[in-house]
């Protein structure tokens, strides 16, 4: 992956088959004011939790999870397991891009939000089983979950955030729960509006992209710069389809 040439980058697609790997990945998000999660709200014991802990936060084996969704695009989650910083990166790549587009960091420095909850379902159920990673629904979703922020959710997103986690062994009784707890609060970052913008000009052009959902929350690597620099409108076109946001419905 360009700019981590170096680093001891590992597929870390196998690793949601752990049984502590969920609780490993999302305990920290489910963490409220009212609420102090447990490795049995996921239905598994602490010792699971940290055997997936050690996996996921592994020094010389950095996991990256590939999420491939429509129009050759794949959302990356990257662990940098540096020693004095660890965190995770959230991107959107395509092979013919000159380099990655930012969408969030969970870590010491964190950015965010990166998704708004229409971008974050639509490449959930889009999967492009020809391309390798990721193709279940559910672990899509939850995979890239650290990265919304929305401030319009949909009376039903509770629903199907719970269905999710369900489905990746969440026991039935806690998943609403959880699931609620999970979208409650973000612990890094504020909830965003997300607009289509009348007018954000292309350097060098005098038509707007269109289509590319714009985030007014000024932590997002997406408030104010486009999702992905460099690339060309068709490609820019082509990302907005892949993304669900347009042509506007």
């Amino acid at each position: 992956m360009d700019g981590f040439e170096d680093a001891p980058l590992v597929a870390g697609e196998e690793l949601p088959a752990l049984p502590g790997f969920w609780a490993a990945y999302l305990l920290w998000l489910s963490q409220t004011e009212e609420y102090d999660p447990v490795p049995t709200w996921f239905g598994v014991d602490g010792a699971d939790a940290d055997a997936a802990c050690d996996a996921l936060s592994d020094e010389s084996r950095w996991p990256v999870f590939r999420i491939p969704f429509a129009g050759g695009h794949t959302a990356v989650v990257l662990g940098c397991n540096l020693p004095d910083d660890p965190g995770t990166d959230y991107y959107i790549t395509h092979p013919e891009w000159g380099r990655h587009g930012h969408l969030a960091t969970v870590g010491g420095h964190h950015a965010g939000p990166g998704l708004s909850w229409r971008e974050l379902t639509h490449i959930a159920r889009t999967p492009d089983h020809n391309a390798p990673g990721v193709h279940a629904e559910h672990a899509r979703l939850l995979l890239l979950l650290p990265a919304l922020g929305d401030r319009d959710m949909p009376e039903d997103a509770t629903d199907i955030l719970g269905d999710a986690l369900t489905q990746a062994g969440v026991p039935v009784a806690s998943a609403p729960h959880l699931a609620g707890a999970l979208l409650e609060d973000h612990p890094l970052w504020e909830p965003a509006e997300w607009t289509l913008p009348d007018a954000s000009p292309l350097s060098g052009s005098r038509e707007p992209f269109r289509g590319i959902l714009h985030c007014d929350e000024p932590m997002s690597p997406r408030c104010g710069v486009r999702l992905a620099q460099g690339i060309t409108r068709e490609q820019s076109d082509r990302l907005a389809r892949a993304l669900g946001t347009w042509p506007a419905t």
